[in-house]
């Protein structure tokens, strides 16, 4: 079913989920074993990661299928453009449609990165999509049939000159066909608010759904935020801090919980449809956000 639909007959705050296709493949069984726990929380709908340039297109697939037959959850596989052909790309929503799954997350992904600081940045002019947008109007056009999400971020893209440019492609990958917004993860109820009155300004009139990012430690912190160029708050960055001194990544990780508690809560009292969480793999870990949130 289309997610599309599924957000336009939901009458309560909801869960989705985000999953990542696990490295190896005996890991599979607890990861199978994570999913079918947090069907506790009756999730909307669950995305899975897909890695740049279709590197783990295959295990995106198989997750994805097995999810929605063995779990009965309605799947969004991730696809992201950079380095893909359109060949490649129509063969990969093909496999989708054979396999049932009606949704997508079109995404451009992100540039390899130079393998020495000489080297010159990556080439976007051999490729067939430069933007999201434009991977939008293909699946659009070649598979009206899709359900297509788009990503967006709160905290303008790393690569944006401006706001309002930002927000200038955001709307462009909408007009393009996208149906609605999942957002990159930040950490203040403001900063979602925000960013939904500046697209509502603009004239957006679909679902715009906030990402919640649980923190596990200060490390993966700062890696994800490297990579998405995304601000933690001086006083939240001070609170890990310190619990890392007094308890190490166990205290960090229940700081991490409570703090993705409180901003779920914050949010469907603000009014958001519902919260996507970035899972991390963890069924703990997310079961425990939604008792502390009481949704």
């Amino acid at each position: 079913m289309k997610i599309s639909e599924l957000l336009a007959a939901s009458a309560r705050p909801f869960y989705s989920l985000e999953f990542f296709p696990p490295r190896e493949e005996a890991q599979l069984p607890d990861f199978f074993a994570a999913a079918a726990k947090l069907s506790a929380l009756n999730p909307l709908f669950a995305s899975v990661t897909y890695g740049a340039g279709g590197g783990r297109q295959a295990d995106t697939l198989e997750i994805s299928r097995a999810l929605k037959e063995r779990l009965g959850f309605e799947p969004m596989p991730h696809l992201t453009c950079v380095g893909s052909r359109r060949e490649g790309l129509a063969a990969f929503l093909e496999r989708l449609r054979a396999l049932g799954i009606d949704n997508v997350l079109a995404l451009r992904g992100d540039a390899p990165k130079a393998a020495r600081p000489e080297d010159p940045p990556y080439d976007w002019s051999g490729d067939d999509f430069q933007h999201a947008s434009n991977l939008v109007a293909f699946i659009r056009e070649r598979f009206s049939d899709f359900c297509i999400g788009v990503a967006a971020y709160p905290q303008p893209h790393p690569e944006s000159s401006s706001r309002e440019l930002d927000r200038f492609y955001t709307m462009k990958k909408l007009s393009a066909g996208g149906d609605f917004l999942i957002t990159q993860l930040f950490f203040e109820l403001r900063e979602y608010l925000d960013f939904v009155a500046e697209l509502r300004a603009l004239g957006l009139d679909k679902p715009v759904l906030p990402g919640v990012f649980p923190v596990q430690s200060l490390e993966s912190l700062r890696y994800v935020t490297g990579l998405c160029g995304v601000s933690v708050p001086v006083d939240f960055q001070r609170e890990l801090e310190e619990a890392q001194a007094r308890g190490g990544q166990v205290a960090v990780r229940e700081l991490g919980a409570r703090r993705a508690a409180a901003q779920t809560r914050e949010l469907i009292a603000a009014g958001a449809p519902g919260v996507h969480l970035y899972t991390l793999n963890k069924a703990d870990l997310c079961l425990k956000i939604a008792e502390l949130a009481g949704i």
